[in-house]
């Protein structure tokens, strides 16, 4: 089985909603890949395991989220040697910070630009993230066709 690794800031929002919509879009397909997710920079201010914004677009698709209902983990340098792809899911946010804590690892990172609650609304940002996993289950699955 691969292990993708999804990244983002707090772990709770983006990275999680790409993990869980993976995984179950893999699982769909067959393919021998497994996502995780872990976060930069985790924040105080996130409740609880999940975004209401991750659970609400889930449940829409009809994706449970009960089985994943941990609290948001920060990432470590086994999470990184482990992984056989890493997405960072914006760029201009999570570079400095795998610059900062994991300089070496920033070469084997694809960065994608999906904005937190900050700066675009969930409505926004979820479709891109959406649009982002199901391009790079499409790339995976091609490299076994």
């Amino acid at each position: 089985m691969n292990r993708l690794l999804f990244l983002c800031t707090g772990n709770y929002y983006r990275s999680r909603f790409a993990e869980i919509f993976f995984n179950w879009h893999a699982e769909q397909r067959g393919l021998c890949w497994r996502a995780e997710s872990r976060g930069l920079a985790l924040v105080k201010e996130n409740v609880g395991p999940l975004s209401c914004y991750t659970v609400r677009r889930l449940a829409a698709h009809g994706i449970s989220t009960a089985a994943h209902q941990r609290l948001p983990l920060a990432v470590c340098e086994m999470d990184l040697q482990t992984a056989h792809h890493i997405v960072a899911v914006k760029e201009a946010e999570h570079r400095p910070l795998i610059q900062a804590k994991f300089p070496t690892w920033i070469d084997r990172v694809e960065f994608w630009t999906v904005h937190d609650v900050d700066c675009a609304a969930a409505e926004e940002a979820i479709p891109l993230l959406e649009g982002e996993v199901m391009q790079l289950l499409d790339r995976l699955a091609a490299r076994v066709a």
